[in-house]
């Protein structure tokens, strides 16, 4: 009997598949970290095939800064519902309110780095093992030297000098009371990966991934989103472009690039022919050469 072959596709779909199953039997309260952005979006439906038609062994679990696009929360509850899976959702505004994160001030004021606050609190809260979530170890330098089971001292903190040893993808759990593990199903997936498997699974997402008008200013010779978030002052000259996001973050520090590529297909195309990575865009990773690896360091997923 020949066996078939399975295209580079379906090994990353079945390697993730396998990392999932691997997660509910190794730990106790494991949670998928998903905020309506891509990657979430195809952890959920990796863990659909995983698990169906039986639950999934973990929730649902998004830390909303306060700060995010209304299309990826109306997308995020959508499928929730859909799929009938249980959401739990912590605000970043409780933490502040409670006097356990300090807002930024300044006419871009973000939350990225205190959502590790809410984050922390909620794996507290739950008690969760192992937290489930999308990194992908093409986006980021500090991404790159993560393992696919990273742990976590009981403070959140993560210490690339002590990753251990993945081979023969044997992955190790066991982790001391009070330390979590951070797991990355499509560690090995690139962008341009996640949109060709998106396309053949036919996986919808949020419109802002696609090409529409949308009033901008230039931050930083970037798109930038003009939001209710922001202060705009008299030198931000508001204009009208036709643009979609490669990322979603917080409308506080992700930018836009102009594009009229408004079907999977032309997205696909862009992606080949870029010369900027993916996170480029994203303004939080320039505030110095280390900004992941810094609020890694901290807790940050």
């Amino acid at each position: 009997m020949t066996l078939k072959k399975l295209s580079h596709l379906q090994q990353l779909e079945a390697e993730s598949i396998y990392i999932l199953r691997e997660v509910a039997a190794q730990f106790e309260r494991p949670a998928l970290l998903f905020s309506g952005g891509k990657d979430s979006i195809t952890l959920v439906h990796l863990a659909l095939k995983a698990f169906r038609p039986g639950k999934f062994p973990f929730p649902l679990v998004h830390i909303d800064t306060g700060h995010n696009f209304q299309e990826a929360l109306d997308f995020r509850d959508a499928l929730a519902k859909r799929i009938g899976e249980k959401l739990i959702v912590r605000y970043v505004q409780d933490s502040i309110d409670q006097g356990k994160a300090v807002e930024e001030k300044g006419k871009f004021p973000s939350r990225n780095a205190i959502q590790t606050v809410t984050l922390l609190d909620t794996i507290s809260e739950f008690k969760f093992d192992a937290c489930i979530g999308g990194a992908r170890r093409d986006e980021e330098k500090a991404r790159a030297k993560e393992r696919v089971f990273s742990v976590r001292d009981e403070f959140g903190s993560w210490d690339p000098k002590l990753q251990r040893p993945e081979l023969w993808n044997i992955y190790n759990g066991k982790i001391h009371v009070g330390e979590n593990v951070r797991v990355f199903p499509i560690s090995n997936w690139t962008e341009l990966d996640v949109w060709e498997y998106i396309r053949t699974e036919n996986i919808d997402l949020p419109s802002l991934y696609f090409s529409h008008k949308r009033e901008i200013v230039w931050r930083e010779n970037v798109v930038f989103p003009v939001s209710k978030f922001i202060t705009l002052d008299a030198s931000d000259k508001v204009e009208e472009k036709t643009v979609r996001f490669r990322t979603v973050g917080d409308m506080t520090c992700t930018a836009a690039v102009e594009s009229e590529a408004n079907h999977i297909d032309d997205i696909i195309r862009e992606i080949q022919i870029s010369r900027t990575t993916e996170r480029g865009s994203r303004l939080d990773d320039k505030r110095s050469e280390a900004a992941m690896e810094e609020r890694k360091r901290g807790g940050y997923f």
